[in-house]
Parts: structure tokens; C-alpha cells; sequence
């Protein structure tokens, strides 16, 4: 019996393959499709997947503005900020997230829900890009597009 066949390999940062992919929101649940990013971010559709290595890929979503939010969501749900004092409690809706800041942001908030609370989730963060319409400014990394099914 080879012993040396039985041995964990765990990625580290010079070993792992970062590619770029796109994936095109248009038409797609949103929470679905962020929970299919989320893991594309961290690795985890991948064989060599380590939880403390950022081994996921670099995602680029484009048409973000076509992203479906079934029911009365867009004005119903409830986000909270609370700044630390006596009547610091603020709410806004996804509706007040777009009108304000864009697509990209609400994009970005949710995928950052999905992520781990520590330092490797502040990491991976950056590894999204998010864009409103069908183009965006990475040709030169030579993305390769990515079918999510959401449905």
C-alpha cells in the first residue's frame, strides 16, 4: 500500500488556477443566481476547494439590471443600517438601494451576505465585478461566459 497516495493536498496561494468567468443575469433570480456567485467566489466547484485559501474564480456579471426579484420584494424587504447611537436605526428598501447606488450595489450586498464573515470574505469581495448592461472593460483577461441555471 502507497501511503503517499492517500495524502491531503490543500491549495495555497502559488497553486491555485484563478480564471476569469461571465455570468449573465438577465432573466435570472436574483438570490439564486448571488448563491451560485457567492460560490464561484469561494472555490467551492472546485476539486482542490481549501476554506482558507481564496482559490475561487474572478466573476463578472453583466445585465445585472435584468435580475428578477420575485413577489413585492423590491419594496417589502428590509435592509438595516445602525450607525451606534440613540436613534441611529436606518432602513431602506432594494428599491432605495438601486435609485441611490445602482445595480452593482445590491448585487455586491448580497453576495457579501453569502460569503464568511472574516478577513478571506473582505478578499473575495473584490474578486466580483458587477456591471448594469451587456458590456464591461475586461476582454483583455479573456473571460470565459458561464451558464447558471437558476430556475
Amino acid at each position: 500500500m502507497d501511503t503517499l497516495s492517500y495524502k491531503t493536498i490543500s491549495a495555497n496561494k502559488a497553486t491555485v488556477t484563478k480564471e476569469w468567468v461571465v455570468v449573465d443575469a438577465a432573466g435570472q433570480s436574483m438570490g439564486r443566481l448571488c448563491s451560485q456567485i457567492a460560490m464561484m467566489l469561494r472555490g467551492k466547484n472546485k476539486p482542490n476547494f481549501t476554506p482558507h485559501v481564496d482559490c475561487g474564480d474572478n466573476v463578472i456579471v453583466i445585465n445585472a439590471e435584468k435580475a428578477l426579484l420575485s413577489g413585492d420584494k423590491m419594496t417589502e424587504r428590509e435592509y438595516t443600517r445602525f450607525s451606534g447611537y440613540p436613534g441611529g436605526l436606518k432602513t431602506f428598501s432594494p428599491k432605495d438601494v438601486i435609485e441611490k447606488r445602482g445595480y452593482a450595489e445590491l448585487f455586491r450586498r448580497s453576495v457579501k451576505g453569502m460569503l464568511p464573515k472574516n478577513r478571506l470574505g473582505d478578499k473575495l469581495i473584490n474578486n466580483l465585478y458587477v456591471y448594469e448592461g451587456p458590456e464591461h472593460k475586461h476582454e483583455a483577461q479573456q473571460p470565459r461566459l458561464v451558464e447558471v441555471k437558476t430556475k
